[in-house]
């Protein structure tokens, strides 16, 4: 139990490291159980820090085998964490460091340092992955130039940089060990060039194994449109001879934009029409952005420390949203990421694991990967943005890149930038970065005399160890309609930077219909007492396309309350609303689906708290489902026709006006199958020439319960395809009834072909059981129970996946007073368990305490 409760570490301790190290030279003798590895390092004291200091290397489950300092043998002994090499030992000046060490990839379970895959050798060292190689001070404000040389007999030996002959590669770019990588395996390459904005020819390729090369050309696709997009939009070039790509099977995270050599986990790789549904495509497209766009967000210039780490992770966020926004359409893609925002971190924003976006203390850093430091991270960006508009932006950004090219940077050098480029005091904006907790911006109105007046009050609720929240500076884009529809005042970012603050409009003709939060243009929970009729018009009329889907949104939520609080109709008012959207062939097909799609039920049971109600799921989950069949009957005379008009019998096209349109589809399909038992849904799985619509269909039969036998046939169809598979084992448990779901997820995990040790396939079961809100929260709590099972479990063999996943519990304080026992039952059986990581003792520790 001792590694439950290790010190934290703490922002306000920040120290530079005592020495610089200017040139790291490894040599990997590559072995399954006994890999060798020789590190010589170049160092120099720092002059930046006190002068005296003792050196100290991290280092975790190595086996030291020599030492030497200056070509002189040292007899020191490492402890658990690392190695302390005493100050008396240190020259004044330049000098080396040799080591030699042995460590085992085949039995490193953990997916973190150098460990296999599939007979692979392959890293992940992000972030602090790269102790488990060999010993250094493994922090990214220390960087340095890298040479790599590799003693092994796989074909195919990859590493940092631009090859200088066989296994062996030389990185010019000084960088942190966390962007090291090395690749070592029987691989084949789908290659093809590019040429960069200044005439340089880079080779690109993308290394899987073989027989999968034939699905690698949209992902080859996405790096060479997101190379020529960040030249054109943001001005960065690459700047090695060569970008290599390579698809890993066991992976924690989605990927790893290491320099040079991304590593990505497979399924964000391999795509045909026949194995990947249009979501496996479009995240393909943002994640293969994502890694290339860290080449100078997050590389070239990198965080001075873990604190920092919302410095790379939320900017290239929000510039791969702009990428995936260019590409495919702007408006859904926003709503997209609001959803995502909202379902993921205002949850955490909410409950027990609530953190600033630049932390100021962790105990595991690998915690902090969360949706606050991506996607908030990216919101505040995106309010800078619109604070200081294009212009602004854009002389900010070249100042940044130009000012801190090869640095380890931090939150006050990011945003020195911006105050240098646009004269704009930003003291108050960095509260965004400090305080955690989503703010809640209630808004009232009154018109006299031609002069309109909205009222605006925030309001910061208190977080853990944030019990007090100074006023943020919140832009809130409001544009205003006229009562017949036309818009009288185009959009405007009003800043609000009090508790309270009033914004006149004047010259009016009338009482004008307010849109606020415009482009939800700040993470923030808007209040406002508005009718249903209201919304009903912003429906119909706005001309912002996030207002217009929002109010649909809100209609939709308070139908949905206003069922589980008061048992009430479902009023013809919204039907007739989404049935006006969903037909107006003058909308994006994109957009009208998701106007189709009602709030999940984890959305409904946060709103239902955040209004004083103890959610229950088992009522939730009936209302939703009424729900859907009272919109089925509504629309019933025009589904048929809707779903035979929006089949695409033609060559898959992956862009995203046929995704919109396959999307439309299967929603309409969706509720067409509550009307005729399924007969559509089957015709469709039938006649499917997509993953997109095999798949679709057999989850609107399962919705339904129904798609047995077209379960057991895409099973055998698809049996040796591993990432098809995630798929099949995901849809058996997201749409299992809730009465059966925690029967049938145990049943998986017994079943032949569940590997619990690859993480892909972990989530597919795991991830979906805590996503079935209403089976999940089944007041039995067998759910709870096979959860916290399945995390004792995996916590040996791969501690992060295992701490990610203990987050299904965070939302415990929500409901009622048995569930609040049965999940605090199983936490404490958690941590109550021998040997618990500190990565799940952390997490648990943080959710017991809320």
């Amino acid at each position: 139990m001792s590694e439950t409760s290790p010190k934290a570490i703490l922002l306000a301790d920040y120290a530079p490291y005592p020495f610089v190290v200017d040139h790291v030279a490894l040599h990997f003798a590559l072995n399954p159980t006994q890999t060798r590895v020789k590190a010589k390092l170049s160092l120099a004291p720092n002059p930046a820090a006190p002068s005296g200091q003792d050196m100290r290397l991290d280092g975790e489950k190595l086996i030291l085998k020599s030492l030497a300092l200056n070509g002189t043998p040292l007899d020191l002994t490492p402890d658990d964490t690392g190695l302390t090499i005493p100050a008396a030992l240190i020259p004044a000046g330049p000098f080396t460091l040799e080591t030699e060490v042995e460590i085992s990839p085949q039995t490193n379970t953990s997916l973190d340092g150098l460990y296999m895959s599939g007979g692979m050798y392959c890293t992940q060292c992000e972030a602090q992955g790269f102790r488990k190689i060999t010993f250094y001070p493994d922090r990214p404000d220390v960087m340095a130039r890298f040479d790599v040389t590799m003693d092994t007999d796989m074909p195919v030996q990859l590493s940092n940089g631009n090859p200088t002959g066989p296994g062996a590669w030389h990185d010019p770019w000084p960088k942190p060990a966390y962007l090291f990588a090395l690749v070592a395996g029987n691989l084949v390459a789908y290659s093809d060039r590019f040429t960069t904005m200044s005439g340089r020819e880079v080779a690109l390729n993308i290394y899987v194994r073989p027989g999968d090369e034939g699905k690698c050309a949209y992902a080859m696709d996405s790096l060479i449109r997101s190379m020529k997009w960040d030249e054109e939009v943001y001005g960065r070039e690459y700047d090695l001879d060569i970008f290599n790509i390579v698809a890993v099977d066991d992976f924690n995270m989605g990927a790893m934009e290491n320099k040079g050599l991304n590593i990505f986990n497979s399924k964000l790789v391999l795509a045909t029409p026949e194995t990947a549904t249009d979501d496996d495509y479009a995240r393909i497209e943002a994640v293969i952005a994502h890694e290339y766009f860290h080449n100078w967000t997050g590389n070239r210039i990198t965080c001075r420390d873990w604190f920092q780490l919302c410095l790379k992770e939320g900017l290239t966020v929000y510039r791969d949203q702009q990428f995936s926004g260019d590409m495919r359409s702007h408006a859904v893609k926003r709503i997209e990421d609001v959803l995502t925002l909202r379902a993921r971190q205002f949850r955490e924003d909410g409950g027990p694991l609530a953190h600033a976006v630049r932390p100021d203390s962790y105990v595991e850093i690998n915690n902090f990967y969360t949706a606050t430091i991506y996607e908030k991270g990216a919101e505040v960006i995106g309010m800078l943005k619109a604070l200081v508009g294009e212009a602004g932006y854009k002389a900010a950004l070249d100042l940044y890149f130009d000012r801190h090219d090869g640095d380890a940077a931090t939150i006050e050098d990011w945003l020195q930038v911006f105050e240098d480029a646009t004269g704009r005091d930003l003291t108050q904006f960095k509260h965004w970065y400090t305080q955690a907790g989503t703010p809640r911006v209630t808004v009232t109105d009154d018109f006299k005399n031609g002069t309109y007046t909205l009222h605006l009050e925030q309001k910061n609720p208190p977080t853990p160890g944030q019990p007090h929240k100074d006023p943020k500076v919140i832009p809130v884009a409001v544009g205003l309609l006229n009562p017949n529809g036309d818009e009288v005042v185009p959009t405007r970012v009003l800043e609000l930077t009090q508790a309270r603050q009033s914004f006149v409009f004047e010259g009016l003709a009338s009482r004008p219909v307010p849109s606020i939060l415009r482009g939800f243009s700040a993470p923030v929970v808007l209040e406002r007492d508005s009718s249903a009729t209201e919304r009903a018009f912003l429906l119909a009329h706005d001309t912002d396309p996030f207002n217009k889907w929002e109010a649909g949104r809100a209609l939709a939520k308070e139908v949905l309350i206003a069922k589980i609080t008061r048992g009430a109709a479902t009023p013809p008012d919204w039907l007739a609303a989404v049935e006006t959207v969903t037909f107006d062939d003058s909308l994006d097909p994109a957009f009208r689906a998701l106007t189709l799609r009602l709030p999940g039920e984890d959305d409904i049971a946060q709103t239902l708290h955040a209004a004083g109600h103890v959610p229950d799921p088992a009522a939730i989950h009936a209302a939703r489902q009424a729900m859907l069949d009272d919109l089925a009957q509504a629309l019933r005379a025009r589904l048929p026709a809707l779903v035979a008009a929006l089949a695409t019998p033609g060559p898959f096209d992956p862009g995203a006006v046929a995704a919109g349109r396959r999307a439309l589809r299967l929603g309409a399909l969706a509720l067409l199958s509550r009307l005729d038992a399924g007969v559509a849904a089957r015709a469709a799985y039938d006649s499917a020439n997509s993953m997109t619509e095999q798949m679709g269909a057999l989850a609107v039969l399962l919705d339904i319960g129904q798609g047995a036998d077209q379960s057991a046939a895409f099973r055998r169809q698809w049996q040796a395809d591993r990432l098809v598979m995630d798929k099949w084992f995901a849809l058996q448990v997201s749409y299992a009834a809730p009465e059966a779901t925690a029967a049938i997820t145990r049943a998986l995990t017994e079943d032949k072909d569940f590997d619990w040790k690859n993480p892909n396939r972990f989530r597919a079961v795991i991830a979906s059981l805590s996503g079935n809100h209403a089976g999940f929260h089944h007041a039995s709590g067998d759910s709870y129970r096979l959860l916290a099972d399945w995390l004792i479990r995996l916590d040996p063999v791969n501690p992060q996946t295992a701490a990610r996943m203990s987050s299904a519990f965070e939302t415990w304080p929500r409901y009622d007073a048995d569930r609040q026992a049965l999940i605090r039952a199983e936490l404490a059986r958690i941590q109550a368990t021998k040997g618990l990581s500190r990565n799940l003792g952390e997490m648990v520790g943080r959710m017991l305490g809320a």
